[in-house]
């Protein structure tokens, strides 16, 4: 009976280690899953708005950007793998794709720590105009996936 649990413990760990394993060769967007804006201003919802709403707004649109503009020559929107691309799947790619995720994040944490400190000595009026021309950059890259 012994046997029969250590055996069963065995394949039990045996099977879990395999199934872990193969999630680190899944192919991972290359566009991060967060950078969707859930919605769009216009100039009369951003003027009821208080400046703190309007600092994460603006925040959250160059994260956005961040993490967007530079792939759009391969996507513009998150989901699209290395694999969809036809870009091998391999160690080195992953390897590669992950260090620019951590640069990436790096950035957007340096980056916030300054908008944090500087940001709110802006212009209300600036912010708001920042915060549209930053939207309408966001649709234009949606309009230009339409493209190809």
């Amino acid at each position: 009976m012994k046997i029969k649990i250590i055996l069963f413990s065995f394949s039990f760990f045996l099977v879990t280690g395999i199934g872990f394993a193969q999630k680190g060769d899944e192919p991972k967007s290359i566009i991060n899953e967060k950078v969707a804006i859930k919605k769009y201003h216009n100039k009369e919802e951003l003027e009821r708005m208080q400046k703190g709403e309007l600092l994460t707004l603006y925040v959250e649109r160059i994260e956005s950007l961040i993490e967007t503009l530079p792939y759009i020559s391969f996507a513009t929107k998150p989901g699209i793998t290395m694999s969809t691309l036809g870009i091998p799947n391999d160690k080195d790619n992953r390897k590669i794709l992950d260090k620019k995720f951590e640069s990436t994040k790096d950035f957007l944490e340096a980056n916030h720590e300054f908008q944090k400190s500087i940001l709110p000595y802006s212009d209300t009026n600036n912010l708001i105009s920042a915060i549209l021309f930053y939207e309408e950059i966001m649709k234009s890259l949606h309009e230009y996936s339409e493209f190809h």
